[in-house]
């Protein structure tokens, strides 16, 4: 659960699904109010602890894929949240250490943490932006000085977009990304979802809630394989996160009886 939209004012007393996110991770990048806000949301459901550690497995795999079976050397993780273990630099890079890769943020605590990742070397950046205003990451003058847009790049929205509102048109991003990228390129994929209506209202509405407001929705799975049309979707498809190319000795299966995270690689062709 990565942040997006407008940052809290007052972290301190607001809880953030970045830190929160962190903070069911192990992380310590995170306030009393997150923390809170984290056990409330375990006693409401279980299995979200796992869930996001499900989430982070996926990031790790897909990024791992996408160097070593696609040959992607470029990476734009939109609302990457806090570093935790193993970032999408360190994964990349231990596999191809030519690998650049910008990290995108508006809240201020995963700015200032982040910042320590500038210290890995000068392939790695971290910029102050607003997923939902895609032409100023697109243009940003270090996107520019990573990303070279007429090779294959992956565009990484992994646990982001249920951030974002829909009046902040979420398919709307990817589209204008896609737009960018040229072909061989991947959009990496994972999403709050669930079938159940009054599940989905449940942890919208909390998380609505705890965020001051800085929150989308869990939607439907149909909604979420509706943005990825047109392009190519690299086998086994789009699939809870925990089954998309288990490693050996993983056991997939969802986390929760009422809200999963579906999660996907896609070629722009």
């Amino acid at each position: 659960m990565s942040s997006a939209g407008s940052a809290p004012s007052s972290p301190l007393h607001t809880a953030n699904v970045a830190r929160m996110y962190n903070y069911l991770l192990g992380g310590r990048e995170n306030y009393a109010a997150d923390r809170q806000a984290a056990e409330h949301l375990l006693a409401m459901a279980p299995g979200t602890r796992e869930l996001a550690v499900a989430n982070r497995r996926f990031l790790e795999r897909a990024v791992r894929h996408a160097v070593e079976q696609e040959g992607v050397r470029q990476f734009l993780d939109h609302g990457s949240g806090l570093p935790t273990a193993d970032n999408v630099h360190q994964i990349a890079q231990r596999h191809d250490p030519s690998a650049h890769v910008v990290y995108i943020d508006n809240d201020p605590v995963v700015l200032a943490h982040g910042r320590a990742l500038l210290a890995d070397g000068p392939q790695t950046a971290m910029i102050t932006a607003d997923v939902r205003r895609i032409e100023q990451v697109l243009d940003h003058p270090d996107v520019k000085r990573l990303i070279d847009f007429s090779e294959p790049v992956a565009a990484l929205f992994v646990s982001v977009l249920h951030c974002v509102p829909d009046s902040g048109d979420p398919p709307g991003i990817i589209r204008r990304v896609v737009d960018r990228l040229a072909p061989g390129s991947l959009v990496v994929l994972s999403h709050l979802v669930s079938e159940d209506e009054r599940a989905r209202r449940r942890l919208t509405d909390f998380l609505d809630g705890v965020t001051g407001g800085n929150w989308g929705r869990v939607r439907r799975p149909e909604e979420i394989a509706s943005w990825l049309e047109g392009l190519e979707l690299v086998e086994p498809g789009l699939v809870e996160v925990s089954a998309w190319r288990p490693d050996p000795g993983d056991v997939p299966g969802p986390q929760s009886s009422e809200w999963i995270e579906l999660g996907a690689v896609a070629r722009v062709p």
